[in-house]
Formats: structure tokens, C-alpha cells, sequence
């Protein structure tokens, strides 16, 4: 043995007799302690909406895998040196920087994560955080960070040599190694079932490290990004020839693509889910009525359920089928035309209102609206309502106070997700009859906002809040729609996707409703010869395609000649 494995093992603290030096049962504790501590180190899951983590009740691929490693090793070659550990050591300190990512960043971002877009941001990330703060604090929390580190290294490093030394009296023996494979027919059969979810174990590390490597490697090699994407697209043909308009049957009327979040078939498939909702339906419907406009619908089979909803909203603007999401990650790094394009060169403002969105959204640069509004340009004063915090309502009001719509404004495409009805489906925020006073700093009577933000999140069943977020959502439509129109607007109104599981409670078509929403008969007209039927209950139950061919759906609606 070298001097320096000699010198590294006294400074862990391990002798070199193993367990001669310390008594049977001290040394059992030490290893069981070691086991756990490797295990819960690639088992933990995200406590909903922080940065924080629980360790779970299951146990790591990976860990199985290390022990396996590590036996085998042992017998082959005997004990590993420190030197050998310390690399694996570090390769499992990154997988649990790995793990920490994959059930953080949904979190934080409400999507996975992506090394394309997010390592670059960490610089900016660490330097927002630490503005304002003195140097010396700032040098010490560094400090601090890079200490953690080390030691959960070293701790790693000793829990592997404590397990190397346990397993190397046993480490040909047949009990082991039944034990071994035992576990790992535990870990394979569970994730045949389901890979996302699995049971006992908790979801594998280098499958999420692997993703991100094909990903990249799609993004940055043209010849596979050419493989996922097609080479042409509807929105390519609407603007291969600059001479013809490609919008003409709006003649000039402002577009509001509104995205319904959450907002599926369920709402029409299940009898109690219909009947929870027919009220707040019925006056919504009403109040487009009322106020001279007519609408139709249909269904569509959203790219996802549950939730991602940005393949929705990208499926519909690009034309591109996104259920893979390889492509939609692949398509933000390109510079293909979107609807917002021909919007555009048709002479249209385009808007992005994300009044959810409280951090540098770096994806938005593929989208290139002509005016980006987020939360915190909102300036919102009133009460916080779940972890988006600024409510549908009072979003759509404000845009139209910080961008009125006079007559010699351009023509406007208005982008907006909305997320009130989002999950977990709780704190749902109290209608304001009074959208004056909506845009007051108190805008909320205080019981009402106080009351509803003592909501707690129904984990168990969250069917009954998630249809009362349906409600608000289909109150504050009725009320928007009874406003005072600044400019005649043609309203596109999708649900993004349906509702998870915890809420449906049986397998679900991944179907979702399309709205119309104008006041000319005669663009609404071209749409009920697409499909479309009257009112806010398509007729035909079948959908009319994937999300992705409601683009084409709109630009022959929007501009496509001798339709009438």
C-alpha cells in the first residue's frame, strides 16, 4: 500500500484492520449509517415550490449499481484505493448535482430541465442573487458553498470505503450476490412498468444525463436537428410569397390567442365534472352573446397532458407536431417561422403576456415578440394567490391599461397563457365584479383574498378545486367579455392540455376544446365549414385533429380566399 493511500485513510479515519479495530456492532452501525447515507443521496424528491428536498422512502438505481460496483470489484481486485473511490466518489456527487436539477428546476421553471438553455444561465443566475450584498458576505457564502461540497465529497468517499471493507469478507459468497440481484430484478421490473414513475425506486439519475446528451447532441449536430424537425411548414407556405396577404379575412382586426390552462375535454366527458362547470359555461356563453359576438367550437388533441404546456402553445404557433419534446427543445434553438411572423409581416404588434413568468425566461428570444410583458411589469400591488401569485383577471385588465388599444395603434396579436386554473388547483383567487377597482392597489375586498389564500392544497382529491378554478377561470372570461371593446378582436381561446390524474381519476384522451370567439358571422362561417359547431359545446365529439393542424385551420379561416 503507497504512503498516500496510508495518509488518505487515516485522515478519513479508517484503520487499516477494518473491523479488527472496532467492535462488531459500532462497525454494523457505521455501515448501515453509510448505506442510507448513499442511498438517500440519489433519493430525494422537491418539496413544491422550493428549492428544497425530502429524502424518499425507496431506493436509488444508482445506489444498487454502486454496491454492485463495488462488490465486484472487491473480489476481482480486492479493496479499491482511496484514490479509485475518490473518482467515484466525485461521478456520484455528480449524479446527485444531476438529481437535485431533475426535480428542482420543474419546480422553479414548470418545466424539465435543459442544459441547453439553463447552464448558461447559472452565471447570471449566482450574479442577480448576489447583488446588493457586500463583498465580504458574498466571498463568504462562496465559501461556505464550496465547503458543503467538499465535505459531502469526503462523506461520500468514507461511506464507500466503509462499505468496500464490510463487503470484502463476503464478497464471493452466494448470499451477497443473490441479495444484489435480487435488488436489481426489484429496480428492472419496476421500471418496465412505468420509467417516470416507478414504486419502490426512485427514479434513475442517468437516464435524465443521458436525455440531456442526446438532446444537445440533436441540438448542435444540423443533420439530426434536419432528422426531427420537418423541412417546411404551413407558416413557411403563408409566407413564401410576400405579395399575397395571408391574413385577409381579418382585414386588419386585433387577434386574441388566448391558452386555457388546464382546460380539457374532462370538462365534457365526465358527467359530475359537466355539471360542476354548466353554470359558469352557460354565462360565459351568455355574456359572448350579449355582447354581439358569436362563438364555435371544437376539439383537438393537445401534444401533452397534465402539464408542459409549452408544447401546446409552441404546437400551435410553429405547426410543428411537438408530442416529442426533443423537437419543441430543438426548435427553440433554430430561428423557423412561427405565427408570430406572419402576424407580423401582415403589419400586427405581437404581444407575449406570461403574467406567471417571475424570472429571466431566456426561451422567449425564439419567440421575439415586439412587446414582452411578464409578472413583474405588471406591477402588481394586490394580494398573492398561489405560487403565480398575479391572477388571470387582473392580467388581462391591466395589459389593456399599460397598452391601450386606440384606433391608430397598429394592429395587435395579443399571446396569452393564462394560469389561475394551474396545479396544484388551490388559492383560487375571488372574482372582481368591478374592473375599475381591479386595477386599484387593493383590488380585492380583504376577507374574500383573505379566505382564499388560507386554502390549503388538496393532495388526496383535487378534483373539486380544480373544477372551481375552471369556474373562476370561465367568471372572469364572461366578465372580460362584457367589457367595453376598445377594438373589434377576433379571440382564439385553447385549452393547453388536460388535467393530471390526481384529477381525472381514469385514463383520459388527450383531447381539448378550441373557441372562435367574433362578431363576424361571416369569418365564423369559414370555421363551421372546417368543423366547427356553434357554441361552447362542439357538437362532434370526435376531434379534428392535433394541435399542430389547428395552425392551418386558422390561416385558411384567417386568410385564405373562397372560402365564403
Amino acid at each position: 500500500m503507497s504512503s498516500t493511500d496510508t495518509a488518505l485513510r487515516g485522515s478519513l479515519g479508517l484503520g487499516l484492520g477494518g473491523t479488527n479495530e472496532v467492535s462488531k456492532w459500532r462497525f454494523s452501525g457505521q455501515l448501515l449509517l453509510a448505506l442510507i447515507f448513499l442511498n438517500s443521496t440519489l433519493c430525494f424528491s422537491a418539496i413544491w415550490p422550493t428549492v428544497y428536498v425530502l429524502p424518499d422512502l425507496g431506493v436509488s438505481p444508482e445506489f444498487v449499481c454502486l454496491i454492485m460496483l463495488l462488490s465486484a470489484w472487491v473480489a476481482v481486485f480486492g479493496k479499491p484505493s482511496v484514490r479509485a473511490l475518490g473518482v467515484v466518489s466525485a461521478l456520484y456527487l455528480l449524479m446527485a448535482f444531476g438529481h437535485y436539477a431533475d426535480v428542482v428546476v420543474p419546480n422553479l421553471l414548470g418545466r424539465p430541465v435543459n442544459l441547453y438553455w439553463d447552464v448558461p444561465q447559472l452565471p447570471r443566475f449566482v450574479w442577480v442573487t448576489v447583488q446588493g450584498l457586500p463583498v465580504w458576505l458574498t466571498t463568504l457564502v462562496v465559501l461556505l458553498a464550496c465547503a458543503a461540497v467538499w465535505a459531502y465529497y469526503r462523506l461520500l468517499l468514507v461511506a464507500m470505503h466503509t462499505v468496500s471493507n464490510a463487503v470484502q469478507p463476503v464478497s464471493k459468497t452466494l448470499w451477497l450476490w443473490s441479495a444484489l440481484l435480487l435488488a436489481g430484478m426489484v429496480v428492472l421490473v419496476n421500471y418496465s412498468e412505468d420509467p417516470d414513475k416507478p414504486t419502490f425506486v426512485s427514479k434513475a439519475v442517468v437516464p435524465v444525463y443521458w436525455k440531456e446528451a442526446m438532446k444537445l447532441r440533436d441540438i448542435l449536430v444540423p443533420s439530426r436537428a434536419a432528422q426531427l424537425l420537418p423541412a417546411t411548414t404551413v407558416i413557411d407556405e403563408a409566407l413564401a410569397n410576400p405579395h399575397t396577404p395571408a391574413l385577409a379575412a381579418l382585414n386588419k382586426r386585433d387577434v386574441h390567442m388566448i391558452f386555457l390552462e388546464t382546460y380539457g375535454a374532462v370538462l365534457y366527458d365526465q358527467k359530475d365534472s359537466s355539471d360542476a362547470v354548466a353554470q359558469t359555461r352557460a354565462q360565459l356563453e351568455k355574456s359572448i352573446l350579449a355582447s354581439g359576438r358569436n362563438v364555435v367550437s371544437a376539439f383537438y388533441v393537445s401534444p401533452t397532458i397534465g402539464g408542459a404546456s409549452d408544447l401546446a402553445h409552441l404546437s400551435v404557433l410553429s405547426g410543428i407536431d411537438l408530442k416529442d419534446s426533443r423537437k419543441h427543445d430543438v426548435l427553440l434553438t433554430t430561428q423557423r417561422p412561427t405565427l408570430l411572423d406572419v402576424f407580423e409581416r401582415e403589419g400586427y404588434e405581437t404581444f407575449g403576456l406570461y403574467h406567471s413568468v417571475g424570472w429571466e425566461w431566456v426561451e422567449r428570444a425564439f419567440y421575439s415578440f415586439d412587446q414582452y410583458i411578464d409578472g413583474p411589469a405588471l406591477n402588481y400591488e394586490g394580494p398573492a394567490f398561489g405560487f403565480w401569485k398575479i391572477p388571470d383577471q387582473y392580467a388581462a385588465a391591466r395589459v389593456e391599461q399599460l397598452y391601450p388599444r386606440n384606433e391608430s395603434a397598429k394592429p395587435r396579436f395579443t399571446f396569452f397563457p393564462t394560469i389561475s386554473s394551474h396545479f396544484p388547483f388551490h388559492q383560487v383567487p375571488p372574482y372582481q365584479p368591478d374592473w375599475k377597482k381591479l386595477l386599484s392597489p387593493q383590488p380585492f375586498d380583504s376577507a374574500a383574498a383573505a379566505l382564499a389564500q388560507a386554502e390549503p392544497v388538496n393532495w388526496e382529491y383535487m378534483k373539486p378545486d380544480y373544477l372551481r378554478t375552471i369556474n373562476y377561470t370561465n367568471t372572469w372570461l364572461a366578465g372580460y367579455f362584457s367589457q367595453p371593446e376598445p377594438r373589434e378582436t377576433v379571440y382564439v381561446m385553447i385549452g393547453d392540455h388536460q388535467p393530471t390524474g390526481s384529477v381525472s381519476r381514469e385514463p383520459t384522451p388527450w383531447d381539448v376544446p378550441v373557441f372562435i370567439v367574433s362578431k363576424d358571422q361571416r369569418l365564423l362561417d369559414r370555421f363551421r365549414a372546417m368543423g366547427f359547431t356553434d357554441g361552447l359545446t362542439p357538437k362532434t365529439r370526435a376531434p379534428q385533429g392535433s394541435l399542430h393542424n389547428l395552425t392551418s385551420v386558422l390561416l385558411m379561416g384567417f386568410g385564405r380566399t373562397g372560402m365564403d
